[in-house]
């Protein structure tokens, strides 16, 4: 099925197609770019014109561009706009235009990804869907997932995100979603706003987009829940809060984190409910519950939708779980690695160390007499004048009890390495990659090792290190 024929993308963008073409998909990187699709020439660290002769030798039915680069051949299939990413926002706006179907926006501070990767997985099982691959939620990515949409989509699910104040509303508007719903507000970014409150009304921008008959799901546990339910209710027709709070419309009751599964009873409405996740973790029960809550504003089957939860599993950097062998010929010998390096902050560190602190580390394996919960946590970015404050604080988490060595990464993260218990403190480096040249010592038979930080803190170098150590178990 063809995605934008020369005629449609040059009706959708006001530009001037070159050539009698037709693209299957849209594409703004040559090294992922798919015979057939339409190449976006979109100027950023580089400017995507360089790339547009490649970008045609390698396959690509047209490529959308400003101006013609030297070295085309007179007939190169082109669609020529005043601006590049004003043509894809164009292109992503005719896309919802011609969509029969409905589409559901996701923002929050911590868990957009996996949340839209939960819908992904749900809907799947009743619905044709269509989603944001990886984390395609910024000025780019969000219009980038809409010119992506084929025709016969039933359900978009679309993760919006932002840095600075004033970025949501406009792409909520360019989505203009039948379902927005809002994970949870934290202290990410708190540095570009004056505070948490700031924070939650950017968050809750997300609801102006919405379509006249539109549904608002939100996190109503939250210091600033009443501010999401106030733009709720101006901007939705129908409001759903989820979380563990009496008053909830979907209320987790009952949280049972059991390895690496969680499973939940909740009451949906008045109705009990039943469900379970492949990862370890409550905010993983919370955001599966706001899922639910989505699918009710669906109009599907949230029994269907409950046991499909099951299927999804976080990736690699967000929480994925693994077990690596340290002797091939022996399958005892291993050490169980979470791996939550794409991302952190207060709130998603504090969910991240109540999963190691639940984690059962096995005995009499290695080194150690008993097996280890081990902790390499990496600074966190973009926290505002606190940020010290908020990193020495994560010390007096409960869960830091449970924990036996915490290895720190980072400048910021020195407070928190001077905050803890002596005998809790591991390593303190200023670069990961410092770290990661030990990562024979840091981890052993028997131990479970959590991987957390900012992007930025490079702490994935110490994941990487660390899966070298060893080898996939097989599973069972």
């Amino acid at each position: 099925m063809s995605l934008w024929t020369a005629i449609e993308a040059a009706q959708a963008t006001g530009g001037e197609a070159r050539g009698d073409w037709t693209v299957a998909g849209v594409s703004i990187d040559t090294r992922t770019l798919v015979l057939g699709d339409l190449f976006v020439a979109l100027s950023a660290a580089r400017d995507g014109h360089d790339f547009v002769a490649q970008a045609l030798e390698k396959g690509a039915g047209a490529a959308l561009v400003s101006r013609i680069p030297e070295g085309l051949s007179e007939d190169a299939p082109l669609l020529i706009v005043p601006d590049v990413l004003r043509g894809l926002e164009d292109l992503g706006r005719a896309a919802r235009d011609r969509m029969a179907g409905k589409v559901v926006a996701v923002t929050g501070s911590v868990g957009k990804t996996s949340t839209k990767e939960m819908l992904r997985v749900v809907i799947a099982g009743q619905a044709r869907v269509h989603a944001a691959e990886a984390s395609y939620n910024n000025h780019w990515g969000v219009p980038l997932t809409l010119a992506r949409m084929p025709r016969d989509t039933e359900v978009a699910v679309i993760e919006i995100g932002m840095n600075h104040p004033g970025e949501i509303a406009p792409l909520a508007r360019l989505a203009r979603p039948d379902v927005a719903m809002i994970t949870t507000v934290g202290t990410a970014h708190l540095e570009a706003f004056d505070d948490i409150a700031g924070i939650a009304r950017e968050k809750a921008s997300v609801f102006t987009g919405l379509m006249p008959d539109g549904w608002a799901v939100y996190n109503g546990d939250l210091e600033t829940s009443p501010i999401l339910a106030e733009a709720a209710e101006r901007y939705a027709a129908h409001t759903l809060s989820f979380g563990e709070a009496p008053g909830n419309h979907h209320r987790l009751t009952k949280i049972d984190i059991i390895d690496d599964i969680t499973v939940a009873e909740a009451l949906i409405w008045r109705a009990k409910a039943l469900f379970k996740v492949s990862a370890a973790g409550r905010h993983y029960a919370l955001n599966a519950l706001g899922v639910v809550a989505v699918i009710r504003a669906l109009g599907l089957d949230r029994a269907v939708a409950c046991a499909d939860l099951a299927q999804w599993a976080p990736p690699a950097g967000r929480g994925l779980r693994e077990r690596l062998m340290l002797d091939p010929a022996d399958e005892t010998l291993s050490f169980e690695l979470i791996d939550d390096a794409f991302n952190a902050n207060p709130v998603s560190m504090a969910a991240s160390l109540e999963v190691i602190a639940a984690a059962r580390p096995r005995d009499n394996l290695g080194r150690h007499a008993h097996g280890r919960r081990v902790a390499v946590l990496g600074e966190m970015l973009e926290l505002g004048p606190d940020e010290l404050q908020m990193h020495a604080s994560l010390a007096d988490l409960p869960s830091v009890a449970n924990l036996d060595v915490v290895h720190c990464v980072g400048e910021r993260m020195q407070v928190l390495y001077e905050a803890l218990p002596p005998e809790k403190r591991g390593r303190f480096e200023k670069q990961a990659s410092v770290l990661a040249a030990q990562a024979a010592r840091i981890a052993d038979a028997g131990d479970v090792v959590l991987v957390k930080g900012s992007k930025g803190s490079r702490v994935s170098e110490v994941v990487d290190a660390l899966r070298k150590l060893g080898h996939p178990a097989p599973e069972n």
